[in-house]
């Protein structure tokens, strides 16, 4: 009997959920949020209570310290030392971590040192660890990526038309994101199709503020919508996607804007359904806004669904056909509006959506039983992902 913390660190925020291992019971779950600007605040759920917090949060240690401290002051745990295993979900591993790895000191470094690959993520995930190893010395650290699940892409979907030394000398290649989700959401359809994952090739569909796509064949990831950083593939909540790259000195020239981080920053943070809507990055808004007949918002919304199509589409190529599309994340798995409209125009390669079937809380099958490509809902779970692996190296201590 243990007790394992999954941590999601964001660049302003910590997701968590404490598990009881082996059992996969949560015992609590929380969300700190606004880390480093006025007014953070932080979220315990558990015994179906939710306690909230309001205070100034510096950074992410002052974060994890106030986890913990809730953890006690609430009586979910007695001592720290129940807490024997902690999973960190790190962004990128780059070409150095295709698994899993136990967290030592120049684990930690490393990951540091490729925060190149995802700004926004990695510096977090870092900070993270080192306050976690810092309270809890005894106990299992472990890094989980989610770029791992995408290391059995082959060279043909994950390098770039370019010299071979900008590969060779810097490792410039696709490497993905949301392992974690897409690993975890086949598995469980592959339950929902009573098929074993070897059998099967699916099209998995992680929707939320990020969005990536993944062609997945016989369980293992052949091709994926992120590239070398979050910022490629199809377009997201603040994030541009695919666009071409003779754009970024022509804006600079027209704009006076001589650091090309500024650029970048622009396309990862001001972009997307934030930049075409000029209103909201969140979908239920943009939603709301294109009915009641904003133009913006409605472009936005079918540009949004155009560049999941267009991915769909070239997976179904990649995979030569494919049994199943499965939508998850926060969009995915909560707007039937935007599951249609994504499905209704792939009608030609026997896509079909049940309408009954496709509401808000929706989990498993949903597509009519002639579609001849099945539609699923799975709600992602992550942490659980993250949780389990944490358990993998306990068992190995």
């Amino acid at each position: 009997m243990s007790k394992t913390i999954a941590i999601n660190a964001g660049s302003s925020s910590l997701k968590w959920q404490l598990y009881q291992m082996p059992e996969e019971t949560v015992i609590a779950k929380g969300l700190i949020e606004r880390i480093g600007l006025p007014e953070s605040v932080s979220t315990v759920s558990f015994d179906g209570d939710k306690h909230v917090t309001v205070k100034n949060i510096h950074n992410h240690t002052e974060a994890v310290a106030i986890l913990m401290n809730d953890l006690k002051n609430l009586n979910i745990i007695a001592h720290f030392s129940e807490i024997t295993g902690t999973g960190h979900r790190v962004v990128a591993g780059g070409e150095l971590f295709k698994a899993s790895v136990l967290i030592t000191n120049e684990v930690a470094k490393q990951i540091e040192d490729l925060s190149d690959l995802a700004p926004l993520h990695n510096p977090a995930n870092v900070a993270g660890i080192y306050a976690f190893c810092a309270l809890l010395p005894e106990a299992t650290h472990v890094a989980v990526f989610d770029t791992a699940f995408h290391a059995t892409m082959p060279a043909v979907a994950y390098r770039y038309p370019m010299p071979n030394d900008y590969y060779d000398k810097y490792a410039v290649r696709k490497y993905g994101a949301h392992g974690t989700s897409h690993m975890y959401v086949a598995q469980k359809a592959a339950d929902y199709l009573g098929k074993a994952p070897e059998d099967l090739k699916l099209i998995t569909a992680h929707i939320g503020n990020g969005v990536s796509l993944t062609a997945i064949d016989g369980g293992q990831s052949v091709d994926t919508s992120m590239g070398f950083t979050p910022l490629a593939g199809v377009m997201m909540g603040t994030r541009t996607g695919e666009l071409d790259a003779s754009i970024i000195p022509y804006i600079m020239a027209k704009t006076g804007i001589t650091d090309v981080a500024e650029v970048i920053d622009i396309f990862n943070k001001k972009s997307g359904l934030a930049g075409v809507s000029e209103m909201s990055s969140d979908m239920r808004d943009i939603i709301s806004a294109r009915d009641a007949g904003d133009e913006k918002a409605s472009l936005a919304f079918d540009m949004f669904v155009n560049r999941i199509q267009k991915f769909i589409g070239q997976y179904l190529a990649v995979l030569n056909g494919a049994d199943a599309l499965i939508f998850t994340a926060g969009i995915g798995e909560n707007s039937d509006v935007v599951r249609q409209a994504v499905v209704d125009g792939l009608s030609w390669f026997g896509l079909d959506i049940d309408e009954s079937k496709n509401v808000f809380g929706a989990d498993g099958i949903i597509s009519t039983p002639e579609a001849k490509v099945k539609v699923l809902v799975i709600p992602t779970d992550e942490e659980l992902v993250i949780a389990r692996d944490v358990e993998k190296f306990k068992a190995q201590a």
